[in-house]
């Protein structure tokens, strides 16, 4: 299928050479406590697998959309059959591109309902749930009704994450509260667990008090829901709160975990700041308290509660103390893991002391854990901060070659931003194509990063082909994006590239509504 597949989209693509293309041109690390037992599951989205046939399609798709007409592209894909799961591969794709992803589901819908199930309307509704785009969900989940596709718990929960993510709290607790009316099936404890933890991850750890209070005698409460709680309370730094609901938790004959202790941990040790001497001391003895208290209750300390203390030294700018409680932890036979190797990496960076974060970086290697994308993140950070693009040219290059671990799209924006500050837009380009290829991004982060950068440089004709380039792609700007290249503009008397511009993006916001007629998708405002 795929032989034939290409040949027909080439042949295809050869009919559509008249449309207009795309513009091409270039113009802290913490250990996470709650992430084993007591963390919730995420609502299923597939993952990225490898599909040629989804290569093909969503290139085609990224290629030739021209959103100041009718999506050309989905014409382009008349008679190829789509099955359900190259459906959710190319929506996978295009999750960085929130129209052109929105038309091609819409041409799914008309062209091949068959293919269209409710992981296809999962996908399609966090896509626009990231770029807020919250009547067009509420307008699918009612169209699944239509195609007698009931929509499931999953699909509000995806909803639900991504009105918290945008500061709905209370639309997301009415659609939580909605959601049997939809599903037609009673909301369960792990529906409510992960509503709480939502609220707790985004900062919103009252609301979700509010909620666990209100809502508590309809659930079994068990550990799980008291950790999450905990880590909330912890992470907006009222430890005392915390200690409290895990006294309550063992007066109600629940018994805490070694997670629940990590949490609390955790919490303790994430202090604004560890100086003077004597508040990293305090907090170092604090955590030893806990650490007395778990083994007084039989749970023994593992590697999270470790790595939790080694950050804190990590924070405190003391490298011969982290590598001290590193060689500590191996002389008591815990196995360092990917998370406390990255502490002291970024803490030997962070004092200078590059060489040795690159010791320990190939001693990590050899030793068999594998560095994230994190791991190297410490190294670019460091070298952004010193100017040092050969170093963090060739680490980059290394980090490609060796295939060790995959950068995330935080390592791409690192580099975009400190080689577009060096003025080294041949790298950029490089990076910014790097990018794109893996899957990673653009995302609103990186265009915002590459277009100050270019405003900066007063590179003006890249700077509006990418501004032109965000917005075509779905992603709303920054007001101080808009502002900054506003005034660049005219402060470089360049008025009639401002007029042109501001003219293209008007014709942009008025075809808006053209292609996506049957939607209520909101426009740009500016």
């Amino acid at each position: 299928m795929a032989a034939q597949l290409t040949s027909r989209l080439l042949l295809q693509t050869h009919h559509h050479r008249h449309l207009p293309s795309i513009s091409r041109f270039l113009c802290s690390v913490s250990p996470n406590p709650s992430s084993s037992s007591s963390s919730t599951a995420k609502p299923s989205i597939p993952s990225l697998q490898p599909s040629h046939d989804a290569d093909l399609i969503s290139n085609i798709l990224i290629e030739h959309h021209n959103p100041f007409h009718a999506m050309e592209s989905s014409l382009q894909l008349y008679g190829i059959s789509l099955s359900s799961s190259l459906l959710h591969q190319t929506l996978i794709r295009l999750s960085h591109l929130s129209k052109i992803a929105l038309s091609f589901f819409s041409y799914s819908l008309s062209s091949h309902p068959s293919a269209i199930d409710v992981t296809s309307f999962n996908i399609i509704v966090d896509i626009l749930g990231k770029v807020r785009q919250f009547d067009v969900v509420w307008q699918l989940i009612l169209q699944m009704q239509t195609l007698n596709l009931k929509p499931q718990n999953s699909t509000f929960l995806i909803f639900i994450r991504r009105l918290i993510a945008a500061n709905f709290t209370r639309q997301a607790i009415r659609g939580f509260d909605d959601m049997p009316c939809f599903t037609e099936t009673e909301v369960c404890k792990d529906d409510f667990v992960y509503v709480i933890d939502t609220l707790c991850k985004y900062g919103y750890v009252r609301v979700a008090m509010e909620l666990f209070n209100k809502r508590k005698f309809g659930f079994e409460v068990c550990v799980k829901v008291y950790a999450v709680l905990i880590d909330g309370w912890c992470k907006v730094k009222r430890v005392d709160i915390g200690e409290r609901l895990l006294r309550e938790m063992i007066d109600k004959g629940i018994e805490p975990n070694v997670v629940c202790y990590n949490i609390l941990l955790n919490g303790i040790c994430r202090k604004s700041s560890l100086h003077p001497d004597d508040r990293f001391e305090r907090t170092i003895r604090a955590a030893d308290k806990v650490f007395d208290e778990m083994r007084e209750r039989g749970i023994e300390p593992d590697v999270t509660s470790y790595s939790i203390v080694l950050h804190v030294c990590s924070r405190a700018h003391k490298p011969d103390l982290t590598l001290d409680r590193l060689e500590g932890m191996k002389a008591k036979g815990i196995c360092p893991s990917v998370t406390t190797y990255t502490s002291v990496v970024k803490c030997l960076s962070s004092c200078g002391r590059v060489d040795d974060a690159e010791r320990l970086l190939n001693e990590m290697i050899e030793s068999g854990v594998t560095p994230s994308a994190v791991t190297y993140n410490c190294f670019f950070k460091e070298l952004r901060g010193r100017k040092d693009a050969e170093k963090a040219l060739e680490l980059y290059r290394r980090m490609k070659k060796e295939g060790v671990c995959v950068a995330s799209l935080h390592t791409y924006n690192i580099l975009v931003q400190m080689f577009v500050k060096l003025n080294n837009m041949e790298v950029v380009e490089e990076i910014w194509n790097d990018m794109k290829e893996a899957g990673a991004g653009p995302d609103l982060d990186s265009y915002t990063v590459l277009i100050h950068g270019l405003v900066e440089k007063e590179k003006w004709r890249e700077a509006c082909e990418y501004f032109v380039q965000m917005i075509e792609k779905g992603f709303l700007p920054q007001k101080i994006t808009f502002e900054m290249l506003y005034r660049g503009l005219i402060q470089a008397d360049k008025l009639r590239t401002w007029r042109r511009l501001k003219k293209k993006l008007d014709e942009e916001s008025i075809s808006f509504g053209s292609e996506f007629e049957d939607y209520h998708l909101q426009p740009y405002k500016r």
